[in-house]
């Protein structure tokens, strides 16, 4: 259903994604959190290309099978750059699905001219709850030294979302892990990319308001898990005040990373969503 393609979005650094469905089909592209590969997207990217679409989910730079981009080379700008260059290479109308960085970076390419249909964030907003951001961030910076066994990152990831259930197939971690010469297993992702401030990148998401303000007359939808701690009800307002028809689909029993707590309700309303304002091909026959 899927095939890996490579994207050459600047002068030596390329972008790896899995393509699927229909060629001309309305397209999705995913984007996935900091610190996450595209597999976290792999249910949904099924389920869309069965419902009729096609799909773009790729790893960000620096993040899985995506080349690394070094210190300096992780700005929001940059990301929203990528997003711009896979963009310009499809040749029908995209709807964006952005989970935390990728919502954020869906809204930094829309303040710089891309004009996506429908725009889907999942539990991002221009601002957040600080604390939230700084947890995310103590988490993916802990353990510089890796993890000697897949059952010490299922307990690093239990201990982060005591809300889900600890997952019992320690080899599906290896998605999201590289293996190191000493043999240790650490997030496939560059050190380099929390290499600035934390106040810099709260800055710059407060900054993707713009591209909210822009996408006012386009369908959005944010996602919100129910037990997150980055989403709350002020950064939720600011976000409706900029965007008084935004859509909102709260999900229970989820916490940051939604679509990972309960894929199966996220799946559901992002579809139904995609399914009134941005129909497949299937759905239009």
């Amino acid at each position: 259903m899927m095939q890996t393609r490579r994207y050459e979005v600047e002068a030596g650094l390329s972008l790896v994604a899995d393509v699927g469905g229909t060629p001309g089909a309305p397209c999705v592209i995913l984007m996935h959190g900091g610190g996450q590969t595209r597999y976290s997207w792999m249910a949904a990217g099924k389920i869309l290309i069965a419902a009729g679409y096609q799909v773009i989910n790729f790893d960000a730079r620096g993040h899985g099978e995506s080349d690394w981009a070094g210190a300096g080379g992780y700005s929001l700008g940059k990301h929203a750059a990528d997003l711009r260059a896979i963009a310009q290479g499809v040749d029908a109308p995209i709807a964006l699905v952005g989970a935390s960085l990728g919502g954020a970076t869906a809204l930094r390419a829309v303040a710089e001219g891309l004009r996506p249909a429908t725009l889907a964030l999942v539990d991002i907003v221009p601002d957040p709850h600080p604390e939230g951001v700084r947890r995310i961030r103590a988490f993916m910076q802990a353990r510089p030294e890796g993890y000697e066994t897949l059952d010490e990152v299922a307990e690093a990831i239990a201990n982060y979302n005591p809300h889900r259930k600890r997952t019992q197939d320690t080899d599906g971690l290896l998605r999201n892990l590289r293996k190191g010469e000493n043999g240790r297993y650490r997030w496939h992702w560059d050190p380099a990319f929390l290499g600035r401030e934390i106040d810099v990148e709260l800055a710059e998401l407060s900054q993707t308001i713009e591209g909210a303000r822009v996408a006012a007359d386009i369908p959005v939808l944010l996602i919100r898990g129910m037990s997150s701690d980055v989403i709350d009800e002020r950064g939720t307002a600011k976000l409706r005040d900029v965007l008084p028809r935004m859509e909102i689909f709260d999900v229970e029993g989820a916490g940051h990373m939604v679509a990972g707590d309960r894929n199966d309700a996220f799946n559901a309303g992002l579809l139904e969503f995609l399914s009134r304002h941005f129909p497949s091909a299937m759905k239009k026959d």
